[in-house]
């Protein structure tokens, strides 16, 4: 005889097992009210397909494609936008000047020398992620961008995947209370990397892909400064690819805590898990993949799941880029602003340096990282 299907599982003692309308919160992707600049995308990679494509999709104008290799951005201008100008030289993208915003794409030690001629040009700037290696570096951009009254935004796209995006939306309306504890868990196959240039980075999980995890983390504890961090990483036991596949990290507050698990090593049944916890309620998160996911807000008064639209490709790079132009046009700064982000790099860096030393580590301590790009 089948059995029936217990409505509580998964809900915290407490929580009322009574079914709710899902609150309406602004998780989608806003685009500017009538302000429709022209962009020039600088760095044409893999990665930029989303980008483009969220683009298009969102009738943004993109105007100029660049990049070192001609052929990739010729590739993308044929794919994307076939009425952009290519260029391997990104001067002359800064010369335009129709253009008012540049996406920076590039590579972060490439990346590192375009910040300032873009700002002293007067462009918004959508910075790739990770923004820098150097957070001192990072801070004299920031001052330099705020002078000239330039928004600089970094492409934390994360924060707009629907799952992330509506979670987040709900513990800054009040609906989670005060949130104490962030645990986020992601079991992936990440050995595509292996022979590219991402297998030469040593801390890759922690790093390149990490850093989502961090950032969010941040922006769900916002306002309050991480105490330490201890993380470690290993290698996994037939992976492909040269970093170590598996990585994790605790994190302290004074009244919170945190803990990110990655195993970039799964072969068979992808998971990812996110699970946020406050004062008044909590929201969990899980499914087979990034893209793939389901939502729960549980309460005293019930538990709601609601029905998220998009995915977070290409909608999460549809979220950043229209954010900074909203911003732009409401003269304000954007929520991923690159001030703001260095919290999450420091948050980064500490966990990579507590995982090459073996002990805790204080956020903001760590300056620099070396030997992090090939």
């Amino acid at each position: 005889m089948p059995q029936e299907r217990d409505d509580s599982y998964g809900l915290p003692p407490g929580s009322s097992t009574r079914e709710l309308p899902a609150p309406d919160l602004p998780y989608r992707p806003a685009d500017p009210r009538a302000w429709k600049p022209r962009i020039g995308l600088i760095g044409c990679g893999g990665i930029t397909i989303q980008h483009l494509r969220a683009y298009r999709a969102a009738g943004y104008h993109v105007a100029m494609l660049c990049d070192r290799n001609e052929d990739r951005a010729r590739e993308a201008q044929k794919t994307f936008y076939p009425e952009a100008e290519v260029c391997t030289d990104f001067r002359e993208v800064l010369r335009r000047d129709d253009i008012e915003v540049v996406d920076l794409a590039a590579h972060p030690e490439q990346r590192a020398g375009m910040y300032e001629p873009a700002i002293q040009a007067g462009k918004h700037i959508l910075s790739q992620k990770p923004f820098v290696t150097d957070l001192d570096f990072g801070l004299r951009i920031v001052d330099l961008a705020e002078r000239k009254g330039v928004c600089l935004a970094v492409n934390q796209n994360g924060r707009w995947a629907p799952h992330w995006s509506w979670i987040r939306h709900a513990v800054s309306a009040g609906l989670l209370g005060r949130v104490t504890s962030v645990r986020t868990a992601v079991n992936w196959d990440h050995n595509w990397v292996a022979g590219s240039i991402f297998d030469s980075i040593p801390s890759l999980v922690l790093y390149d892909f990490g850093i989502h995890w961090f950032d969010i983390t941040c922006t769900l504890l916002a306002g309050r400064k991480a105490r330490r961090v201890f993380a470690s990483t290993a290698h996994a036991p037939s992976q492909k690819a040269r970093p170590p596949l598996l990585a994790q990290a605790l994190v302290e507050y004074d009244d919170a805590q945190a803990a990110l698990f990655f195993d970039a090593n799964t072969r068979f049944g992808e998971q990812d898990t996110t699970f946020v916890s406050g004062t008044l309620g909590t929201a969990r998160s899980g499914g087979p993949s990034l893209n793939a996911q389901e939502v729960t807000l549980a309460t005293s008064e019930g538990h709601a799941r609601p029905r998220l639209e998009g995915q977070w490709f290409p909608d999460g790079f549809h979220g950043t880029m229209g954010e900074l132009l909203r911003a732009v046009e409401e003269k304000r700064q954007p929520s991923h602003h690159a001030r703001g982000n260095l919290a999450s790099l420091e948050l980064c860096f500490a966990a990579i340096s507590s995982a090459a030393r073996g002990e805790p580590v204080v956020p903001g301590t760590v300056r620099r990282l070396e030997g992090l790009t090939p």
